[in-house]
């Protein structure tokens, strides 16, 4: 049965990254049906809303979404992708493909994804001012200080819940088991300082992780981790996080390979997925038509999974890992001078 994908292309360089590469995947699979619900600044001309029923309709009835990055008014259609259509699970793989401009000097052999919890953390985004919680009886650990002494300035809620835990953790648990690589599981927290919520989620990743006797386990304070990430990147195959420490690490991660345009990700629920590029919009080069188009392809190569276009998802793949082993047509960030179209371009080439 055909497969109906929601296109977001985004703000600033994204839609120079997603056009080509939708370009590319309507002509590898015409039967797939592509539609484009207004969000943003167009949506706001048209509807006085940045995501207006329509889009969210639209959202609903696909089978998927594609989504470019957003820095603006797209922003409120990624809420309602993410907290919405509970997408619980943000996986970002770090693979070095050989070719990549990577700053190590033995990049070979890095395979490892990231498992972000992608609701909760301090991302629910409870926040206010100081003076809201003075009625609370609590002392700080750290220092002893009774909450009234801090006076002025702001606060945020860091919110860990035992099911938005147990089910990232076995998220996680199956992705290592469905790899077949180094059948790991890493655990990143800050339990040494935070010990009822960073603490909590290790507790509940170690008893979860028994129900897997098939798989190792080990857990690091994220301070290390993120040491041991760029010392020592080829160890490591699923790591499994609360939702700011995954945001940024696998940041750093798309470091290991050079640039953040390697970065790809997908966001997964029990009823929904969308796919989106983690490398932001680049506003800086908008216009230019050089942002990095691999993320968005790869990221698209694990929409095609999702939607069981297997086939056409790894010879995709193999079609991306061929243009950078080759070193042809890479963009600027890859120490090349190709722009965006002219990488798809060799990657259809290859295909």
């Amino acid at each position: 049965m055909s497969k109906t994908v929601a296109v977001i292309e985004g703000e600033d360089s994204s839609p120079e990254a997603m056009r080509p590469v939708v370009e590319l995947l309507s002509d590898l699979l015409p039967e797939i049906r592509w539609v484009y619900p207004k969000v943003g600044e167009s949506a706001i001309d048209e509807f006085s809303t940045s995501f207006p029923r329509e889009a969210r309709q639209a959202i609903d009835q696909a089978d998927t979404t594609l989504f470019g990055s957003t820095s603006g008014p797209s922003g409120a259609a990624l809420r309602y992708l993410r907290w919405g259509k509970d997408t619980y699970a943000n996986v970002r793989p770090c693979r070095y493909l050989p070719g990549c401009f990577s700053p190590l000097r033995y990049p070979d052999g890095i395979d490892f994804v990231i498992v972000r919890e992608n609701l909760e953390d301090l991302y629910v985004g409870i926040e206010g001012d100081l003076q809201e919680l003075k009625f609370l009886e609590k002392e700080a650990r750290s220092s002893g200080q009774h909450i009234s002494h801090y006076v002025n300035g702001r606060y945020a809620l860091k919110i860990i819940t035992q099911e938005g835990t147990q089910r990232i953790v076995r998220f996680a648990c199956e992705l290592a088991r469905k790899r077949e690589s180094k059948r790991k599981v890493t655990c990143v927290t800050k339990h040494n300082m935070l010990h009822r919520t960073d603490g909590y989620f290790l507790k509940i990743a170690e008893a979860m992780v028994e129900e897997y006797s098939d798989l190792s386990f080990e857990s690091y304070i994220v301070d290390d981790f993120a040491c041991r990430l760029i010392r020592e990147p080829q160890e490591f195959d699923v790591v499994v996080t609360p939702n700011l420490y995954g945001d940024i690490l696998s940041d750093a991660a798309g470091g290991l390979l050079g640039s953040l345009g390697m970065s790809a990700s997908g966001c997964y629920g029990d009823k929904y997925a969308y796919f989106e590029p983690a490398h932001g919009t680049a506003p800086d080069i908008a216009g230019t038509n050089t942002i990095n188009p691999t993320a968005t392809l790869l990221s698209a190569t694990m929409m095609l999974d999702y939607l069981k276009y297997e086939s056409t998802a790894k010879n995709l793949q193999r079609a991306i890992e061929t243009v950078y082993g080759k070193g042809i047509s890479l963009t600027p960030d890859q120490n090349g001078t190709a722009t965006s179209s002219q990488f798809v371009e060799a990657v259809r080439e290859c295909l």
